[in-house]
């Protein structure tokens, strides 16, 4: 049996709920500061969610907008110009302190130092949004949690493409099958996946009754190991946080399986 080496986490709405209280909210701010009649409520931004990258988005958008540039040249400019706006934005919302992590996120990331495991970001959101959210959450010296951190510029590809994850395990040096991602999104699962990585998902906002194909373990977040599929081994699997022995528990049916649950 192979033992878990390395925790890969995914960011936005792994993390944090960034999606819906931090990008959303910076993006419709943005579009105001551009004088653009613009705005993407919960359930706009939650069908945008389908696209990844906060450009791409916007591109994607556009195409539905009659008031949007007619050029394409046009639209990718502004395009570009709003997702530089909207960035400082998000990093101004981080930094006034309304942006706080997951319900057990940082117990299980303390865990894991604790143990000597080692941790690392695989996201194709910007280095700049990684930094302001786990600056403000872990501390100047954020980067020392981490052994490996690849963000969107460092992948030519975003997710559902391995990628992301392909350039993490090559930095830690650790075998696909040695590692778990930690995903709350279908795209994100489909990337580790693709990278042969087990995939532990923590539903987000915008995934709450999301299909995932082939994960180790679907739950609603680690503050909980209630409604968790499969079960934690946890004697006392009630609102006990989800731990650090519990994703061991699951990453180690990884090799006793042939196929992860669909749920």
């Amino acid at each position: 049996m192979t033992r878990l080496r390395a925790l890969l986490w995914d960011v936005d709405g792994t993390i944090a709920e960034t999606e819906r209280d931090g990008h959303r909210v910076a993006f419709n701010l943005a579009f105001d500061a551009w004088g653009l009649p613009w705005h993407w409520d919960e359930t706009r931004y939650g069908e945008l969610l389908r696209v990844t990258g906060g450009r791409e988005r916007i591109l994607h958008d556009m195409s539905t907008r009659a008031d949007a540039p007619a050029s394409p040249a046009d639209r990718v400019e502004l395009a570009r110009a709003l997702h530089a706006n909207k960035n400082a934005i998000y990093g101004k919302l981080v930094r006034d302190g309304g942006m706080p992590l997951r319900d057990g996120v940082l117990e299980l990331m303390r865990q894991c130092r604790a143990r000597d495991l080692r941790m690392g970001i695989a996201t194709t959101t910007s280095r700049a949004n990684v930094e302001v959210l786990l600056h403000a959450a872990l501390g100047e010296h954020w980067d020392d949690w981490f052994a490996a951190i690849v963000c969107a510029e460092d992948v030519a590809r975003k997710k559902p493409d391995p990628e992301v994850y392909l350039r993490a395990l090559e930095s830690l040096g650790t075998a696909p099958n040695a590692a778990a991602a930690i995903e709350d999104s279908p795209n994100g699962v489909d990337a580790a996946r693709a990278a042969g990585i087990p995939v532990i998902v923590t539903r987000s906002a915008y995934f709450v009754d999301a299909k995932f194909e082939g994960a180790l373990a679907v739950g609603p977040g680690f503050d909980s190991r209630r409604y968790w599929q499969p079960p934690t081994r946890a004697t006392n699997a009630s609102d006990d946080p989800v731990r650090l022995v519990d994703i061991e528990n699951w990453h180690a049916r990884s090799a006793t399986i042939t196929r992860p649950i669909c749920t």
